[in-house]
């Protein structure tokens, strides 16, 4: 696992090498960094950006819905939208977004872990953030992340599922465009969206041999959708039944969670990170039958947040990559089963493209009635990354997209 330390010979004598067993070695994505670019496109992006962070807070709607506008324009950004693109996705996710409110009190460095997972403090939160970015730092970002994010006995990055995963969405686009705004952000919801998921990976006493096993998550969610154990759990599928689905049966969900054998000698770390991406994929587009068009708001996170680790992989401190795989899989279980568990059918996702190519899907992304549905945007973003992480030979990555993009008539909840 991750705290084991392999030993290589050096000059006829062992040492150990830092290097966990566990660790993979993905080449990072280009980061598009727009701050600097003087080009019209790049420049359009930077200022709804930042015109974003100052006019709209990350929580709203009763602070209960996180603002998506850095993903929809960063996606659409790299799908190849232009600037009067651009600048109509963000009049339009605007409408709904919320400016900013007073929080009870500022927070500062001796008390900033005390206010951790409560939504009112969001404004404080993002301006004791910044004000180190500017103040302790010299508008050096990642020293900001690097501080809060991964050091302590309970680093924010071992809770960046909580809020459905949105802390870490937001995180992988502010190291993709390297901003500045969308990471002070990140950090804000890494703190506000702290909850009781985070125990799971801070402490080791949860994570135990399960009664079986496998390499495959895609196998294990088709276990889970056949375990009559979780028959009847909830009389309704949605987002609600996540926390009393641990507070009532977290032993069965622990269950498929340490059942996932990360460490086995069979598959390499990439190997497996790379099943976990198909898994995502077939969560949202194989899960839906023909006819339906029943695609779920909550298992596109599950692809969303898959995007997210594939982005911040190459970039973590290598002790974390492990732990934000396993993040990432304890989410998508608790989605899945807070979904009733939907039969996931590869049969459901045409075979053939027809002479489609990337460039069709991702115009209707840009073009198509659902052009400014945020999710809409990343998920089709999602699948064209894990196509060129991976290769995509015999184009079932493209086959998904094509059929979400053709078949997408809206969210179902």
């Amino acid at each position: 696992m991750a705290s084991l330390l392999s030993y290589v010979p050096l000059v006829n004598r062992l040492v150990a090498s830092t290097k966990p067993r566990w660790s993979i070695d993905l080449e990072p994505v280009e980061v598009h960094n727009v701050e600097a670019n003087a080009d019209k496109r790049p420049r359009t992006l930077k200022h709804l950006l930042k015109a974003n962070h100052v006019n709209h807070s990350i929580i709203y709607h009763n602070l209960q819905f996180d603002n998506h506008m850095p993903h929809i324009l960063c996606s659409a950004y790299h799908l190849g939208a232009d600037p009067q693109q651009l600048y109509r996705i963000y009049d339009e996710e605007a409408k709904e977004l919320e400016s900013w409110k007073e929080s009870p009190s500022e927070i500062v460095q001796d008390d900033w872990r005390d206010y951790l997972g409560d939504k009112r403090y969001q404004r404080a939160y993002v301006d004791f953030f910044e004000d180190a970015l500017a103040m302790k730092y010299a508008y050096d970002w990642k020293k900001v992340v690097d501080e809060y994010m991964f050091k302590g006995d309970e680093p924010l990055i071992n809770g960046l599922i909580g809020g459905l995963g949105h802390p870490l969405i937001h995180l992988g686009y502010a190291y993709e465009f390297d901003s500045r705004e969308i990471a002070m952000e990140a950090l804000g919801l890494a703190a506000t969206q702290h909850n009781f998921l985070h125990q799971y990976i801070d402490d080791p006493s949860y994570t135990k041999p399960a009664p079986f096993s496998s390499a495959s998550p895609l196998e294990l969610l088709n276990k889970l959708a056949s375990d009559s154990r979780f028959d009847g759990l909830f009389k309704e599928p949605g987002f609600g039944n996540i926390d009393p689905l641990f507070q009532k049966h977290e032993p069965l969900v622990l269950e498929y969670w340490n059942a996932w054998d990360l460490s086995t000698a069979s598959m390499s770390p990439m190997e497996q990170f790379r099943e976990s991406q198909e898994a995502a994929v077939a969560m949202l587009v194989a899960t839906v039958p023909p006819g339906t068009h029943a695609y779920n708001f909550f298992v596109v996170h599950v692809l969303t947040t898959s995007h997210a680790v594939r982005i911040l992989l190459p970039l973590v401190p290598v002790k974390f990559q492990l732990p934000l795989v396993r993040q990432w899989w304890l989410l998508a279980l608790a989605v899945y089963i807070a979904v009733l568990r939907p039969k996931i059918d590869p049969d459901y996702v045409p075979g053939e493209v027809k002479g489609r190519v990337w460039r069709d899907v991702e115009s209707r992304a840009l073009t198509s009635e659902w052009a400014t549905d945020g999710h809409f945007v990343k998920a089709i973003r999602a699948m064209r990354e894990a196509a060129r992480t991976w290769g995509d030979v015999h184009e079932r990555y493209l086959a998904a997209a094509v059929r979400f993009a053709d078949d997408f008539e809206g969210w179902t909840f």
